[in-house]
């Protein structure tokens, strides 16, 4: 009769407490994150559990509830400090890290992506203050993103040279282009992430006509691309992002656990 008592006592547990995923990225907030918590983290707080949620599908509807469809509203920059918090921490899984850098490369991008969508007419569902603050709630932790290049497994630094490349400094890209070399020598061109380094190298040149001339390259060889006249770093970030897309999707196919 014991025996069978503690199981049926997890399992309770478990499902009150929602999918793994929300459990883990509730405990990890509730260790770096003190004081008062952005609207967005009743998801992981809050009593009310979606009876259908696993692990995916409440990772969607986390994610949505900080970036909706790609795009910025008032609460977002706040919501951000989350996805920093599950960016930083060792227990969640590379792959889960990796997604939190992307949302905050997105974050950060949104309006010169949805430029280079639209141009040369304004985005339809832009909002220029909630876009801005989200800008400048990412660039206050990349700093404190990027000192964990050491310690970061190769799937993530990837998504780090993308928000490097987002914003650039002085500091940054001479050591960013260091860093890249292994990949450089593992990864050949026409290959995604072999692609995806060397073009975030040109990025990080700052040198407009040689990011037009891969943007260009790229663009007509695999990617969706934008109109000419778009300023070159408004296509450049919509190419980047394209291109952080197609490797996250290869590592949701990559065995669990990395």
């Amino acid at each position: 009769m014991d025996t069978n008592a503690e199981p049926e006592q997890t399992r309770h547990t478990t499902n009150a407490a929602g999918p793994p995923l929300r459990q883990l990225f509730r405990d990890v907030v509730a260790d770096r994150m003190q004081g008062p918590r952005p609207p967005q983290a009743a998801m992981l707080f809050g009593s009310e559990i979606d009876p259908c949620w696993d692990d995916r599908s409440f990772l969607g509807d986390f994610y949505s509830e900080i970036l909706h469809q790609d795009t910025c509203q008032p609460a977002t920059a706040d919501g951000l400090a989350l996805v920093t918090a599950l960016a930083a921490d060792d227990r969640v899984p590379a792959r889960h890290r990796f997604q939190a850098v992307d949302l905050l490369f997105r974050a950060a991008t949104v309006a010169e992506r949805h430029l280079a969508e639209t141009w040369p007419a304004t985005p339809q569902h832009a909002d220029p203050d909630s876009e801005a603050r989200a800008r400048s709630a990412v660039q206050a932790h990349v700093p404190a993103l990027l000192a964990r290049w050491s310690a970061e497994c190769p799937a993530v630094r990837l998504a780090l040279a993308g928000l490097a490349v987002a914003f650039p400094t002085d500091r940054t890209l001479p050591a960013l282009t260091l860093r890249l070399r292994a990949f450089t020598h593992q990864h050949p061109q026409e290959t995604d992430i072999g692609d995806y380094v060397r073009f975030v190298l040109v990025l990080a040149t700052q040198n407009n006509d040689q990011i037009l001339t891969a943007t260009e390259k790229l663009t007509d060889a695999y990617w969706t691309g934008t109109a000419r006249g778009v300023p070159a770093r408004p296509r450049a970030l919509h190419l980047l992002g394209q291109m952080l897309t197609k490797i996250g999707i290869g590592l949701t196919r990559a065995p669990a656990g990395q």
